[in-house]
């Protein structure tokens, strides 16, 4: 076999690797599948004869991850967006190229400063994986879809690393187990029995450390268990924003108040898809009004609509959740923006342009502040997000530490029947086990939703289905260790496991 035809059919591996990492994630749930594809992925890295090729290598595994995992984004752009098929799916294809860059910087480092076949080359592949993840995860306001570590939840021994260190000391954890596994393979084929028992000694170890971290409760309730109303209004995407449907929206959301029995009432992500003076007072005040007889809260989703800044024309708009009820008025404004959706970079030449091609309605907000307290209501503190956010950890924080709850409301509609839902819903999940709080997911079509904070979901409803998720929820305090210090300790741990590879490894890669 020449030399091409290897590279080809080793990019081939690495792609395939990536695909099948989707499946790890929710909805399928073969959480094995992601240490044993890094694992093929370490092992063809191991291989590599350039810097180049381990390059190559990575971008072939992030074009199979998110070309099977990121696909439906071309359901949002095309079917409820407007864009032309072709367009869209060029469009999403630019995006899972520019994704698949960070898998191969990972491959780039890990073959340039490691020597072949070598143990501390796996060290460097696992360290460099999670440190591109991460930055993936917030350059250009970043898109931590995917992350490798969120296909640990639910339950399996390496998710417990999650209160300590966030979703990317799990991906470290998922990387090492990885990484070992290409170095048994190695070994057993040199027929080195001892250093495959080691590798396999490490695994187990792991596995081990996380079992005895899931025995740690890091938080415990704070106050009496509150009854909670999750409402699942189920509106068609392609009715949502349609002007003659609202008098329908407003009678829907009503009459799904008045059947619902939790002193807290939480509607979706703009289940008024208006400005707030749009929405007719007769229709708040009656929600205002069936919270108070029950003495809580309602929280509404709906678009704030501000002032605008000195030197605009237009007002600011705020995607935002707002409280009726006993509570005296209160409003949380989504501070991190979907790029393209929600906010346009680069304006007014890139905003000309999208206004051509795609029909995205309120798609350039305003961002809310990032230090707002959370919203005090129905006798709890609740930090309130909004959609994409609960897939920021470290942007979750400071809200959850100053509260007993979290609440997301979304809208994952625009995604129609993919796996997209269960995949946000698993992000979600995450988010309660890293910060030891309780989520509670009010949702338009569906993953609507109740997870304790184990990261278990314990009560949901059917998706695409119009429902009331009844649930009683107690309030948590205290702190994991990841809701004191952040991706801190994942950073330092992958960055010390990089360190230790590239610099041991130095020697053996100059000889």
């Amino acid at each position: 076999m020449t030399r091409g035809a290897r590279g080809a059919s080793a990019a081939a591996l690495a792609a395939l690797a990536g695909a099948l990492t989707v499946f790890a994630f929710a909805p399928f749930g073969f959480a094995a599948l992601a240490p044993a594809a890094f694992a093929l992925l370490a092992w063809l890295w191991q291989r590599a004869a350039s810097a180049r090729e381990g390059a190559w290598l990575g971008f072939a595994y992030g074009a199979g991850l998110f070309g099977a995992g990121v696909s439906w984004l071309t359901i949002a752009l095309e079917t409820f967006g407007g864009m032309p098929a072709a367009l869209a799916l060029v469009a999403v294809g630019a995006l899972c190229a520019f994704l698949a860059l960070y898998p191969a910087l990972a491959g780039w480092v890990a073959v340039r400063f490691t020597p072949p076949g070598s143990w501390q080359r796996a060290l460097a592949a696992a360290g460099a994986f999670v440190i591109a993840e991460w930055l993936r995860g917030w350059v250009f306001t970043g898109f931590p879809w995917l992350t490798l570590g969120y296909s640990q939840l639910p339950g399996t021994p390496l998710a417990w690393f999650a209160p300590v260190g966030g979703v990317w000391l799990v991906s470290l954890a998922v990387a090492l187990a990885g990484a070992l596994g290409a170095l048994s393979i190695d070994a057993l084929e040199a027929r080195r029995l001892r250093v495959a028992a080691g590798c396999v000694a490490g695994i187990a170890t792991l596995a081990l450390a996380g079992t005895a971290l899931s025995r740690v409760e890091w938080s415990a309730p704070s106050g009496p268990p509150l009854p909670v109303s999750l409402v699942q209004g189920n509106v068609a995407q392609d009715l949502k924003f349609d002007f003659a449907y609202r008098e329908k929206t407003f009678d829907l959301y009503l009459a799904l108040a008045r059947e619902s029995r939790g002193r807290l009432i939480v509607l979706p992500e703009s289940a008024f898809p208006m400005a707030h003076d749009e929405v007719p007072a007769d229709v708040t005040a009656t929600l205002a009004r069936i919270a108070r007889e029950r003495g809580g809260d309602v929280l509404l989703g709906l678009f704030l609509f501000e002032p605008p800044l000195p030197g605009e024309r237009w007002p600011q708009v705020y995607n935002s959740v707002v409280t009726l009820g006993t509570a005296p008025p209160q409003a949380y404004r989504k501070r991190h923006l979907v790029p393209f959706g929600e906010t346009i970079p680069l304006q007014p030449v890139v905003g000309w342009l999208m206004e051509k091609v795609l029909a995205i309605p309120v798609g350039d907000q305003a961002r809310g502040a990032p230090d707002q307290p959370p919203l005090a209501v129905a006798g709890a503190r609740v930090a309130a997000n909004i959609c994409y956010e609960d897939a920021f950890g470290d942007e979750l924080r400071a809200g959850a530490a100053a509260a007993g709850l979290l609440v997301n409301v979304t809208n994952d509609a625009w995604y129609g029947r993919s796996i997209a839902a269960r995949q946000h819903n698993q992000i979600a999940a995450m988010r309660a086990l890293e910060l030891g709080r309780p989520m509670l997911r009010a949702t338009n079509t569906g993953i609507t939703s109740a997870i304790d904070h184990r990261g278990n979901v314990f009560a949901e409803l059917p998706w695409f289905t119009r429902g009331i998720l009844e649930v009683a929820v107690a309030p948590r305090g205290g702190e994991t260790p990841y809701l004191r210090l952040g991706d801190a300790v994942a950073l330092a741990a992958a960055g010390m496991a990089l360190a230790l590879g590239v610099a041991s490894g130095r020697g053996g890669r100059s000889r």
